[in-house]
Parts: C-alpha cells; sequence; structure tokens
C-alpha cells in the first residue's frame, strides 16, 4: 500500500508544549506534515494538519497514538482520509495582509467575504478577538488574502470603505 493522506484535526485545552507533544508524536510515527494551522480560541485550542501517512501507518493507528499523549486528555480528535489535492493553487498564496481594528462590529466578516467575492479575491487565512482595551473590548480582524493582479488597488479601497463605513480603521501591507 502506497502514501496516504489524512486530515488530523484536535479541539482541546490549549496548554505550553501542545504542538511539541503533538508534532513530535507524529513524527516518531513517521507521517509527514502537510499544511497545518493552529489557534488558540478563548482557553481551548485548534490543530489541523493535512498529514502523508507511512503506507504501514493507518487512520486508526494515528487516532490511537494520539489519544495516548497526556496533553491531550479529554481532547476531541479526529483523523480521517482527505479527499482534496495535497497542494493548493494560486489562489492560496497570500498576496496581502489587513488588519482591521475598533469596537465590536457584528457582521464585519460577512461584509468584508462578501466584498471581496465580485472581485475574485480569495481568503487564505483568517482570524479574530475581542482584545481588551482601557474603556471596552476591542475587536481585531486579521487576514492573509489572495487578490488576482491587476485588482490590487480597488480591492483594498474596497475593504477600506467597507471598514471605514463601520467606523473601523484599516491597515494593509503587500506581500
Amino acid at each position: 500500500m502506497a502514501n496516504h493522506t489524512a486530515l488530523i484535526s484536535i479541539l482541546c485545552e490549549d496548554r505550553p508544549g501542545l504542538i511539541a507533544d503533538v508534532t513530535g508524536r507524529l513524527y516518531d510515527l513517521g507521517i509527514n506534515l502537510g499544511d497545518t494551522s493552529f489557534a488558540v480560541l478563548g482557553s481551548g485550542a485548534k490543530f489541523t494538519v493535512v498529514a502523508k501517512l507511512p503506507s504501514d501507518t493507518s487512520i486508526a493507528d494515528v487516532e490511537e497514538e494520539l489519544h495516548s499523549i497526556p496533553v491531550l486528555k479529554g481532547a476531541e480528535v479526529s483523523v480521517s482520509p482527505f479527499a482534496y489535492r495535497e497542494t493548493h493553487d494560486q489562489t492560496a498564496h497570500v498576496t496581502h495582509r489587513i488588519e482591521i481594528t475598533g469596537d465590536d462590529s457584528p457582521g464585519l466578516i460577512a461584509r468584508v467575504s462578501e466584498a471581496l467575492r465580485p472581485m475574485g479575491a480569495n481568503i487564505v487565512e483568517l482570524s479574530s478577538e475581542s482584545v481588551p482595551g482601557a474603556d471596552a473590548a476591542r475587536f481585531l480582524l486579521r487576514m492573509a488574502i489572495w487578490v488576482p493582479a491587476g485588482k490590487e488597488a480597488v480591492c483594498m479601497a474596497t475593504i477600506g470603505n467597507t471598514a471605514g463605513q463601520m467606523n473601523l480603521s484599516c491597515r494593509w501591507a503587500q506581500v
């Protein structure tokens, strides 16, 4: 049997050493990591990875090994076949990084993502959080996006205008 690809998803309490313990165990199993993401979500953490498994390692083996890691006690661990290509096309390459800040504005993510659609731009990474401020909580949205060539100026102006309409500040940088 040839190598096969799996999607590993872990939702657990965030703890120091979490990534080291998980990736160390995967390395010990001979698993090669592909696209990987990690985020702290409140007091929890979400770790997701596309993994190339050796031919003699089953999905059940990987799940069993992960459940045996002490730091993952009580975690939601899922290992399943990955049915998509392991590599992405150009629309997943980041061309711009955007940061929008201000008072919490319900609907911001929906409005910004809707504004990007007609330009063919693609959100590659997105994170948002409530950040404590002097008077009240502030909202912070970070996005890494891909913008088609020739649409950069109109795309950035649209995002800036959308944020401005919601009394938020926006800054961006080309990568």
